[in-house]
């Protein structure tokens, strides 16, 4: 599928409540997600979504191949989705899978079913690509200074981190990035999911530093934070659950966690907290649920990971990524009635 997306239906207005509408899915190891929105003059609004735990990446690790079951379940969520397109009519999509489908040997399989039962059209990306959208969907929440900045993403069977200059607050670029074949159903699955000890916890956080070593040493990041030149943006379920346990909702609410700073004490402490205890509790948090109770412990150290390897000092947390870069760009391509170009990207853009 080029990069233009994949076209739906009949071509739409362009003007007034018949606006288009865009479509991107985000297919991970642990989630099936999907945004239709449609353009406005700060960037677009979302009038339909769609998210489901389909655990694609269960025993990728150890077996090396996508189960018949997990294959199911995602294909199931992936028929939802193409239903919801074919109802708003979509003018275009991107439709993208990341770590699970680029470590699963029988990955080419899937795809073809994925054409074949919903005629959705599944892009396997790599790691940089990866990054490039996630930026492309978080630049609205990165300040104009300090003039650079790291952007991770935790994901279920990867972590990703880039590096960025903001040296044109318009056009943020990656300058380099790394990805770890390590996430939280990864971690899950080699250390556990129920109650973690200090001792383990601690393993999981030393594994993930060890190997951010070479990332850092290149690019001498600790230099410029030293200076107070480097800010830090995270996106994942692991900073979203976290920042809605900091603010003790009693239901998540993205409006109220989407852009929240935290401080690195703050982040530690929530995250110990977490770590105290174990699933039948931390299911019963509404901000976590069942279905991410194994998986957060697992994320938290990877998160303190991120903090002690670049201790920046605050956290930026967006609950924003790939989905919002691919409608961005989407919108750019394929609508010719396309608001000009802002200094600033507005921090209201996702609508």
């Amino acid at each position: 599928m080029g990069r233009n997306g994949q076209h739906w239906g009949r071509r739409q207005a362009h003007s007034g409540r018949h606006k288009p509408a865009f479509a991107a899915i985000d297919l991970g190891t642990h989630n099936c997600r999907m945004l239709i929105a449609v353009p406005t003059r700060n960037g677009f609004k979302v009038i339909d979504s769609f998210s489901r735990t389909v655990r694609l990446g269960e025993d990728v690790t150890e077996s090396g191949n996508l189960c018949e079951v997990a294959v199911e379940r995602t294909l199931e969520a992936l028929a939802i989705c193409a239903e919801k397109m074919r109802g708003h009519k979509v003018r275009a999509t991107r439709n993208v899978a990341t770590a699970a489908c680029r470590s699963a040997a029988n990955c080419e399989g899937f795809i073809d079913k994925v054409s074949s039962q919903t005629g959705l059209d599944l892009e396997i990306i790599p790691p940089e690509e990866e990054a490039r959208l996630t930026l492309a969907g978080c630049a609205p929440l990165l300040e104009e200074t300090p003039p650079n900045a790291i952007v991770f993403d935790i994901g279920g069977g990867s972590t990703e981190v880039a590096w960025v200059d903001l040296s044109d607050p318009t056009a943020p670029r990656v300058r380099d990035v790394m990805s770890l074949c390590e996430g939280v159903v990864t971690f899950c699955e080699k250390y556990g999911g129920d109650r973690i000890t200090p001792k383990t916890y601690r393993a999981m956080t030393e594994e993930i530093k060890e190997q951010f070593m070479p990332f850092e040493k290149k690019n001498r990041i600790g230099d410029l934070i030293a200076k107070g030149e480097v800010q830090m943006l995270g996106t994942s379920g692991t900073v979203t659950t976290l920042g809605a346990s900091y603010l003790e909702l009693p239901y998540y609410t993205r409006s109220k966690v989407d852009g929240l700073s935290m401080s690195f004490e703050d982040v530690v402490r929530v995250s110990r907290l977490l770590a105290d205890t174990d699933f039948k509790t931390r299911a019963t948090n509404p901000c976590i649920g069942h279905s991410r109770a194994d998986l957060v412990v697992p994320g938290c150290a990877i998160l303190e990971a991120v903090c002690e390897t670049w201790p920046v000092g605050t956290l930026r947390i967006a609950d924003r990524g790939i989905r919002e870069g691919i409608i961005n760009e989407l919108i750019r391509a394929n609508w010719k009635h396309r608001p000009r170009r802002h200094h600033k990207p507005s921090k209201q853009a996702v609508g």
